[in-house]
């Protein structure tokens, strides 16, 4: 496998905490420290255009193409609906008491998850708070989604993995003390069976979901795994580290292929928060200030 960096991005005066799809074919988002909310062109990818500027640091973030829209996760609990068609509509809802860390749509809902132990659901059309469950009482720091089971994993600072019916919010079971002391990253593997969760351990873990036991668990990096994503054809895994690297795995057998780094790879010179990869490459975001464009050949 041969790394590449095509580009670095630069614009944001900011560590950079959140990257989601954008609006368009070739486009991603990103927010951060800054409170900016900017859209990039893979395509031209020099500059960023400045979609929304709220004014705390957003944590996480989410694109509803079909409605013109991006949702927002701030510092303080906020939850900014930015409707970029009729900016009047635009909205900052203080929902959660602490900062909202996790963002995932399903259907005509949108869920979110937040330093206060609390799950909500919200309406897409409307952008109002349906319903919410206080799950624990640590920050709920990741969510997920299986479309084949219809269910939502949720990671949390006490330590525990919540798997509930994405429908009724019944816990169906948890997986207790899955990470020390917090789990910031979940990720289903396709047919909702098994699941990759990464913690402040900086542990890599697979967990049987059919047993609800975990399979296996790798020493990942030296310090927080913060996030974990799949390459488009699913054969592949990236995980994002504090330790300012990003590793890539064999999805199947989770065997380490590639470590990039400062010195080989002029990866990022602080810790790596969120990882997109996209058709056009693997896209990652750091406390530098920065993000970066890889490109895989196999």
């Amino acid at each position: 496998m041969q790394i590449t960096k095509k580009h670095t991005c630069t614009g944001h005066n900011a560590a950079i905490y959140a990257l989601c799809a954008g609006l368009q074919p070739h486009q991603w988002l990103s927010a951060g420290g800054d409170g900016w909310v900017v859209a990039w062109d893979q395509q031209d990818p020099e500059t960023g255009r400045l979609l929304a500027s709220v004014e705390a640091q957003v944590f996480s973030l989410l694109a509803l193409p079909e409605h013109n829209t991006v949702v927002a996760g701030n510092m303080n609990g906020g939850v900014h609906w930015i409707n970029l068609s009729h900016p009047e509509l635009t909205r900052n809802i203080q929902h959660h008491q602490k900062g909202v860390y996790d963002l995932q749509q399903v259907g005509n809902h949108v869920f979110s998850v937040g330093g206060d132990g609390i799950l909500s659901r919200w309406d897409v059309l409307t952008g109002r708070a349906l319903e919410s469950l206080h799950l624990s009482n640590k920050s709920l720091r990741c969510l997920t989604y299986s479309p084949e089971l219809n269910e939502l994993a949720i990671g949390a600072s006490d330590g525990n993995i919540y798997l509930l019916d994405a429908n009724t919010f019944a816990i169906k079971t948890v997986l207790k003390n899955a990470h020390d002391p917090s789990v910031f990253c979940l990720l289903y593997k396709p047919g909702g069976k098994q699941l990759f969760s990464g913690g402040r351990d900086a542990m890599l873990r697979l967990w049987n979901l059919e047993s609800n036991t975990p399979i296996n668990a790798w020493p990942a990096h030296r310090f927080t795994l913060n996030h974990l994503v799949f390459s488009p054809d699913g054969h592949y895994l990236a995980t994002a580290s504090r330790d300012r690297t990003i590793k890539i795995w064999d999805a199947q057998t989770v065997e380490l292929l590639k470590v990039i780094d400062t010195i080989r790879y002029g990866g990022h010179v602080n810790s790596v928060n969120k990882l997109l990869w996209m058709e056009e490459g693997l896209i990652s975001c750091s406390d530098d200030r920065t993000m970066a464009i890889w490109e895989f050949k196999v």
